[in-house]
C-alpha cells in the first residue's frame, strides 16, 4: 500500500495529555499528545488513531489520556493508543482502531496515511 507523510499541526496546539480531532481527506483522525517523551532528548509524543471508538463510535479525542490509552468519554472503553487494542471492557478485546505512525519535524505533527486517504488534508 502506498503511503505519504501529510503535515497536521503545529505541537503546540495539542497540549499535552490531550486529543484533537482532525479530518484528512475521508478519515477522522484523533491526533493525541502523551506529553514529554522518557527518551533521554526527546520532545513530547503523539499518537494518531481513528477517532471513532469501536464500540459505540463515541470520539476518542474527547477521552482521557491515561499512559498510552485513552478512555472513551461514552461508554469508558479503554484503547492502547500505540496499537490500537482495546484493553478494557474484557469483551471488546476483540475490537480494535486503526493507528498511525506519527513524527515530529520542525515543531508540526505528521501522520503516515494511505495515499487515497492523504488527499485533500489540511494543516
Amino acid at each position: 500500500m502506498n503511503t505519504r507523510w501529510v503535515r497536521i499541526t503545529p505541537t503546540g496546539n495539542i497540549p499535552p495529555r490531550e486529543g484533537r480531532a482532525v479530518l484528512v481527506g475521508d478519515r477522522e483522525i484523533a491526533l493525541f499528545n502523551l506529553g514529554p517523551s522518557t527518551e533521554l532528548g526527546a520532545g513530547e509524543r503523539f499518537l494518531a488513531t481513528d477517532n471513532q471508538c469501536p464500540h459505540k463510535g463515541g470520539p476518542l479525542c474527547d477521552g482521557i489520556v491515561t499512559g498510552t490509552s485513552v478512555v472513551c468519554p461514552l461508554h469508558a472503553w479503554k484503547v492502547n493508543l500505540a496499537n490500537g487494542q482495546v484493553e478494557r471492557p474484557s469483551h471488546g478485546k476483540d475490537h480494535c482502531v486503526t493507528t498511525y505512525p506519527t513524527r515530529v519535524e520542525d515543531g508540526v505533527v505528521s501522520i503516515e496515511l494511505p495515499m487515497a486517504s492523504a488527499a485533500g488534508a489540511a494543516a
